[in-house]
């Protein structure tokens, strides 16, 4: 049962910052917060934390410190071992969770770039690119 528990801790983590960075995530944070918390308080501030690791999770993308996007699931995984370890009836809700949509890609791509390469795959992390200044900017020719 123990190693049962650990998988489902850690699919469901990876469910959820995959979630995280998706389309999805708007249809689908209500309703991790209301399978994962106990009332409607507890599920306003699951709501809250899983805004907040949101935001740091894209954060840590966007600067490509996949070590902080790497803690952030794991500190999902250890709360999620946590509460199915106290209430053994959130095996069931966790699995009806939704799973992330399949060929989803997060791209970042910034600058001033009117035409440029843009590479597109099935699962590409933390990738950004950025386009140099433009020195010809404001010369003219002679």
């Amino acid at each position: 049962m123990q190693a049962e528990l650990i998988a489902l801790a850690a699919s469901g983590a990876t469910t959820l910052v995959t979630l995280m960075i998706s389309d999805a995530w708007a249809q689908a944070k209500g309703r991790i917060a209301h399978v994962l918390g106990q009332d409607e308080d507890e599920q306003d501030d699951l709501l809250q934390e899983l805004e907040l690791s949101r935001a740091t999770l894209m954060l840590a993308l966007e600067r490509g410190d996949g070590a902080r996007a790497a803690t952030i699931e794991a500190e999902w995984r250890s709360r999620l071992l946590h509460l199915l370890r106290s209430d053994p009836s959130l095996t069931d809700k966790l699995r009806s969770l939704p799973a992330p949509p399949a060929g989803t890609v997060y791209n970042h791509i910034s600058g001033r770039v009117r035409s440029g390469l843009v590479i597109q795959a099935g699962r590409i992390e933390g990738s950004t690119f950025h386009a140099p200044p433009n020195e010809s900017a404001g010369r003219t020719e002679a």
